[in-house]
């Protein structure tokens, strides 16, 4: 047996060490790769739940809407079914009350009303003067004197301008 020298133990060592530590860092790559695919699969998965969450949400928006409506419609039939007897005109007026209150009542929980316009100065961002009229006595000048059409907003949003006629003159 030849004696060892202490270089040659030394770099023995070395390539132990250096295996060992190849293995190591082996490892821990696989491991990154894994939580890299599980990440990849859980970002998949969520891009999918917000696709059909959007989808759900568009398709099925209005659907709290169309639960207050369906009342709204069985109120006409039975108004419509009532006009057919000995009170008709009478059944038919008070069942298209109700009616349009209970549209009106829907509308609200939404968070849609109508848009105030009579008597108030014309607003162009909610309000579409579709007229102007000379100034009658006791208006002011630049308030609104009559509504055509009814306007609406959602929350802070315009679904539809007031329709308006306007009183001219200098404000």
């Amino acid at each position: 047996m030849q004696p060892m020298d202490v270089a040659d133990e030394h770099s023995e060592d070395s390539e132990v060490e250096s295996i060992k530590d190849d293995n190591t860092i082996q490892q821990r790559i696989e491991e990154l790769e894994k939580e890299l695919q599980y990440s990849k699969a859980e970002t998949a998965n969520a891009m999918q739940r917000a696709a059909r969450d959007k989808s759900e949400a568009l398709r099925y928006g209005g659907s709290s809407l169309a639960r207050r409506v369906i009342n709204s419609v069985e109120l006409l039939s039975k108004a419509i079914h009532a006009s057919e007897g000995e009170d008709g005109a009478e059944s038919v007026i008070e069942g298209v009350r109700l009616t349009l209150d209970g549209l009106k009542s829907s509308l609200e929980a939404e968070g849609i009303i109508e848009i105030e316009a009579l008597k108030s100065p014309f607003d162009p961002t909610c309000m579409e003067a579709i007229a102007t009229v000379a100034c009658p006595e006791g208006e002011e000048p630049g308030n609104v004197i009559q509504v055509v059409e009814r306007g609406y907003r959602m929350h802070d949003r315009i679904l539809r301008a007031a329709r308006v006629i306007v009183a001219e003159g200098d404000s």
